[in-house]
């Protein structure tokens, strides 16, 4: 049980269950933020359904505490069972990846045999509707557990598709305390930070520029932008007007291998479009809008220079990690700790009551978006302090990019129902709404139906489609 210090600005004996304590990236970094922060202490419970990776973050986050040089004491445990991990929990990390890397290569490479293509393909498109299908039962299973095992503790969320997951949880449970962590907008505030030094000559941190936030994880918008006194809005659509070729200069002509990079050009798009800032990376924002606008091949994909992120690199990422994990565990290579950005431990101090904290983060609509239906998952900024996540009024989603927010909820909320019943044709109306899904419905039903027996094991509700299917 948490026990606090006597002018209770130090919190120990916290638990924390990471459901996919396995994790080679996140993992790592919750460690090296908890590793930093002196006021906090407690046990970490490692879930993994790869046991032997959770057991070797088990030794990686011992071994960090042990370093004189870290200020943030945790016990790291690897668990066989979720139960185990959830018993007593004050906080939920949830961090998986939703089946294989062959079930992605489905989702991402698949669509390609039709002319549709995804830079990222977790979120939205075939892609992220395949994927929302397998995830949506194990949030299930995880809202159910948390219900009957910590129902009072905090769930936060990294798992994509965001929406979907988040939307999952509090469907299952309703009373459940869950938000979703994105940092993509963080990426939007260091682009107008860079513009602030463009013009000023001094670079003000990136959670400096407050902004507000509006839309749906992974297609958000910023309404309004200040540093101080400077409105920061003005200056982003200067810079955009007066930089037609966007920002940066990347120039490795191999640019599948720079799937994270690009020089802003879809997000300067989007906003001499509507007159907004749209605040997620060109890879993420270009899915959400009808397929010909930057999808349309990869020669448009290219004239906009941001990526087409292959499963090659990500598998080849994902064993680099891995055996950076391996080497450090091994005391190879030393733990190197540093600035993730992340705000997780922000947040926990918040709501152990250490501080008020503001940020955005995904959580049901409860009127902050007025012009959203109430209860979908929405991102906003909201208000962090004693066991309490406020949303933060951010007004109505601009007229004109609403008609995309909306699709995409429309999308999301058919999905969930359709993940939670086993209406798999109510996936498939969603899968042919589906701004990037430009097929003969034929065509569609084919691709959908490919890749659903790809991804089948993940699926409860599998058999009874196709004996529909067949009838």
């Amino acid at each position: 049980m948490k026990t606090y210090n006597e002018d209770r600005s130090k919190v120990s004996n916290l638990k924390i269950a990471y459901i996919g304590g396995g994790s080679s990236g996140w993992a790592y970094v919750l460690m090296n933020d908890l590793s930093k922060e002196p006021n906090l202490s407690g046990t970490v419970d490692l879930y993994d359904i790869n046991f032997d990776y959770a057991k070797l973050n088990e030794k990686m986050g011992n071994d960090l505490s042990k370093r004189d040089d870290v200020v943030g004491k945790w016990t790291y445990k690897a668990v066989k069972t979720l139960k185990e991990a959830l018993t007593g929990a004050d906080f939920v990390f949830c961090s998986i990846l939703p089946g294989t890397f062959d079930e992605m290569e489905v989702d991402v490479h698949y669509p390609e045999k039709y002319g549709i293509w995804q830079p990222v393909g977790d979120s939205t498109g075939p892609g992220g509707i395949i994927r929302a299908l397998r995830t949506i039962p194990m949030y299930k299973e995880f809202a159910l557990a948390i219900k009957e095992t910590c129902p009072n503790a905090w769930v936060v969320n990294f798992t994509n598709p965001m929406s979907v997951c988040v939307r999952t949880l509090y469907k299952v449970f309703p009373e459940i305390k869950a938000f979703g962590c994105c940092h993509e907008v963080f990426g939007t505030q260091k682009i107008m930070a860079s513009i602030v030094e463009e013009k000023y000559g001094f670079k003000p941190n990136r959670d400096e520029i407050l902004t507000n936030v509006v839309g749906v994880n992974h297609f958000t918008w910023l309404t309004s932008a200040r540093y101080k006194d400077i409105d920061v809005f003005s200056l982003y659509a200067d810079y955009v007007n007066s930089h037609p070729e966007g920002m940066g200069s990347h120039t490795d002509e191999n640019w599948v291998n720079l799937p994270h990079e690009s020089k802003q050009k879809v997000k300067f798009d989007l906003f001499r479009r509507y007159g907004y800032i749209a605040a997620a990376g060109d890879r993420h924002l270009c899915e959400f809008c009808p397929g010909n606008w930057f999808l349309k091949d990869p020669e448009t994909v290219k004239s906009y220079d941001f990526c087409l992120t292959t499963l090659d690199w990500r598998r080849k990422n994902y064993q680099e990690l891995i055996d950076r994990n391996k080497s450090v565990a091994s005391g190879e290579k030393p733990f190197k700790i540093g600035n993730s950005g992340e705000e997780s431990v922000e947040q926990m101090k918040a709501l152990l009551g250490l501080g008020d904290f503001v940020t955005n983060v995904n959580i049901p609509n409860k009127g902050q978006v007025s012009n959203n239906p109430k209860d979908v998952i929405v991102e906003t900024n909201a208000f962090f302090s004693a066991d309490s996540v406020r949303p933060v009024f951010a007004g109505e989603v601009p007229e004109g990019v609403n008609a995309l927010v909306m699709r995409i909820i429309e999308e999301q909320e058919m999905v969930v129902e359709a993940g939670l019943t086993g209406n798999y044709e109510l996936a498939f109306t969603a899968f042919t709404n589906n701004p990037n899904v430009c097929l003969p419905i034929d065509t569609a039903r084919k691709l959908f139906n490919e890749m659903l027996e790809k991804t089948k094991k993940y699926l409860p509700y599998y058999e009874d489609y196709i004996k529909t299917q067949k009838a």
